[in-house]
């Protein structure tokens, strides 16, 4: 097997961004008056943009789709066409059976599919697998968008419900807390936050009551995220486990490097290695105390960092006992390979 290198350019994005920016300016000219003028004309035009671009962007992400995958992409066409098109478009839309037969087609046949494969999971529910929710939903929707709703599902528990609840230590690991010099300007923050909200929708609703109706909306959201990202740096610690440094920084990165991927541990790292391009600084409003230095190099840190990854900088808030754990554990596995090798 070829190992790509870590400098090779990932799978493009275009196919993925492309197809939605299409629809869009396609569903923007809907709105224009020769459209009105002839709802027909637009309304097949339109069906056939949709339908060919979400066509062409999973060809371009998938060579060779399966027939599940083309019947969700014409069931999704559809839906898209429908919910997008101006009530005089679908309208005329809807008078003709014949151009809707395929895409109705295709929404019966990938929603009879799905519901089947959901009770069938329902059926073998596990519930101490942590992705089966994901699995779940990928039955009915783009995985990728069924990960997003769980994610922000859980999201709105943690803001929301999850209060007074035990630190993430799973049993056998050691757990180390950064939030200590976190929590108090992340509050203050947040405090600072809902002033501003109230304010600028006073002001805001002056002018306009929709305008300020949705920056309303956006503003509770934004607050739920916040409070989510405040509750969970005390949640998700530090955590040394049987394979590795699991390092997080609440739910924003969660990252295990192994033991034998770790050359060194160093206290109070200097700037200019903080700052270096192959280096990953998770630290929160505050300055690294901690460094790994890596044997070898790890993944890129995101997809839009594709150098890869040598040094992991952090901060924790009583570094001496997570030095000590580290290089014991980092010694031990040093000494054991040794014996192997032997």
């Amino acid at each position: 097997m070829i190992a790509r290198s870590a400098d090779t350019p990932g799978p493009s994005i275009l196919p993925t961004i492309i197809p939605p920016i299409v629809i869009a300016g396609a569903a923007a000219l809907l709105r224009l008056p020769v459209a009105a003028e002839y709802p027909r004309a637009a309304a097949l035009l339109f069906l056939w943009i949709a339908s060919d671009a979400m066509m062409l962007g999973l060809l371009a992400r998938s060579r060779r789709p399966g027939w599940r995958a083309g019947v969700a992409t014409m069931a999704a066409a559809g839906m898209t066409v429908l919910s997008l098109s101006p009530p005089p478009v679908r309208a005329a839309l809807i008078a003709m059976p014949w151009a809707l037969a395929v895409p109705v087609a295709a929404i019966a046949v990938h929603g009879g599919w799905g519901l089947w494969r959901v009770a069938e999971r329902i059926g073998r529910w596990d519930r101490a697998d942590p992705d089966r929710w994901t699995v779940l939903l990928a039955e009915l929707w783009p995985r990728p968008l069924a990960k997003l709703a769980v994610g922000e599902a859980r999201l709105l528990h943690l803001a929301l419900f999850r209060w007074r609840v035990a630190p993430d230590i799973p049993a056998g690991t050691r757990g180390f807390g950064y939030d200590r010099h976190l929590r108090p300007m992340m509050i203050a923050l947040l405090c600072l936050s809902c002033i501003e909200i109230g304010v600028t929708h006073l002001l805001v609703a002056h002018w306009s009551r929709t305008a300020a109706l949705i920056l309303f909306a956006i503003s509770d959201v934004s607050l739920l995220y916040l409070i989510g990202l405040i509750k969970s740096l005390r949640l998700s610690p530090v955590l040394l486990t049987d394979s590795g440094v699991r390092v997080r920084a609440g739910f924003l990165v969660d990252r295990t490097i192994p033991y034998d991927a770790i050359s060194d541990v160093a206290a109070n790292p200097d700037g200019a290695t903080v700052r270096a391009e192959d280096s990953w600084n998770i630290a929160l409003l505050a300055w690294p105390n901690l460094m790994l230095d890596l044997a070898r190099p790890q993944p890129p840190r995101s997809r839009w960092h594709r150098t890869p990854v040598r040094r992991v900088a952090f901060r924790l808030d009583e570094p001496a006992p997570f030095l000590v754990e580290l290089r014991m554990r980092l010694a031990t596995k040093v000494r054991d390979e040794g014996n192997g090798s032997l």
